[in-house]
């Protein structure tokens, strides 16, 4: 009775060819889980006492889509000793195909994942730019739908679907959502800009599209500025691209420049002594360098006028040792007498033409 229900056919197949097929199927399912058993108790504590930790992340990525696939394999193995119909046999290849295809795109996107969070994320929290930790989630989300856009196709067209018309809908959709999209990714290029060549980062001081201000935020889209009247502008960031940037806080030093002008009765003697007691001064002050230069540089209309020029160190306080110096020229020049001159004018009276007559010497 027993053999004569074992040889009995359903759809085509004995039932003991239906049991070999289950049990081939079962023992796959058992056997990736002694391979994820395995590689949890041995291959790990092996790969644990490397210094590197590319194997760590290798295998831990790759346990359950190896599982998976073994798992696959052996159904596909244990169906294969069935007998179907064309179709039905054409159906089971295709899946099958699909099922690989689509295991090969989870095993690829997690040891992406694993190297991303192993080397990309601690390298991205060690910089002082926040733009790459707002770039590497969009890289990783993009990357990861690119695998898993690839698979599905790969799957689909070993399933027997025609995806050449599904690839060519895509890019005629691409191209009216890069349309749609254009200053959004213009702008994001612009971020990328910024991240890879560095024009500045947080809390430099940049003057750009007539704005001149501290960078506070750093965005996929735009960058926000503190502006020197304590105001916030958003700028995209496409205009870091297409327009000139200047970074203040990169400057190796403050050059200032300082025009005095002394008056009409200052001797030679007294010009060459303020030229010294310029030096002297800014020679004397820890925040400047040692480039000092002075010059009797013109006569101007109501005054004889001097240049000074001095440069601040890249640390030094910009405003106080300005504020310093100066304070420190007008007590000097207190001292000594030399006198600054202002705007002034002479008026000379015009005589009338019948006083000029009488007043010239008669012949």
């Amino acid at each position: 009775m027993f053999e004569q229900w074992m040889s009995s056919e359903f759809y085509g197949n004995s039932v003991a060819d239906w049991a070999m097929a289950i049990g081939i199927a079962i023992f796959a399912v058992m056997l990736g889980k002694i391979v994820y058993w395995v590689s949890r108790r041995f291959v790990r504590r092996a790969t644990a006492k490397t210094e590197s930790q590319l194997d760590d992340i290798v295998v831990d990525m790759m346990e359950q889509p190896i599982v998976l696939a073994v798992s696959v394999a052996g159904i596909w193995f244990g169906l294969s000793t069935l007998e179907f119909s064309e179709w039905a046999a054409r159906i089971l290849g295709n899946v099958f195909q699909a099922m690989i295809a689509l295991s090969g795109a989870w095993l690829i996107a997690r040891v992406i994942d694993g190297l991303y969070e192993m080397y990309l994320v601690p390298l991205a929290n060690r910089s002082e730019n926040d733009l790459d930790d707002q770039l590497l989630p969009i890289l990783r989300r993009g990357t990861r739908f690119a695998v898993w856009m690839i698979a599905i196709i790969v799957a689909l067209n070993n399933a027997g679907y025609d995806v050449g018309a599904l690839i060519a809908g895509l890019g005629i959709g691409g191209i009216a959502l890069a349309m749609a999209a254009k200053d959004t990714i213009s702008n994001i290029f612009g971020g990328y800009t910024i991240f890879t060549d560095r024009p500045f980062t947080l809390r430099d001081r940049v003057k750009v599209a007539g704005y001149d201000g501290f960078v506070t935020e750093i965005g996929i889209r735009s960058t926000r500025l503190k502006t020197l009247e304590n105001r916030i502008v958003t700028i995209p960031n496409m205009k870091f691209s297409d327009a000139p940037v200047e970074n203040v806080s990169a400057e190796p030093s403050r050059k200032v420049v300082v025009e005095l002008g002394l008056i009409y009765d200052t001797t030679p003697e007294q010009m060459e002594s303020a030229m010294r007691i310029l030096r002297e001064i800014a020679s004397a002050h820890g925040s400047v360098e040692e480039n000092i230069l002075t010059g009797f540089s013109s006569f101007g209309d109501s005054s004889m006028n001097i240049t000074f020029i001095y440069f601040i160190e890249k640390d030094g306080d910009i405003l106080g040792t300005q504020s310093e110096i100066n304070m420190s020229i007008l007590r000097r020049f207190s001292e000594e007498g030399l006198e600054f001159a202002f705007p002034t004018q002479t008026l000379y009276p015009i005589l009338p033409v019948s006083e000029s007559a009488d007043a010239s010497p008669s012949a």
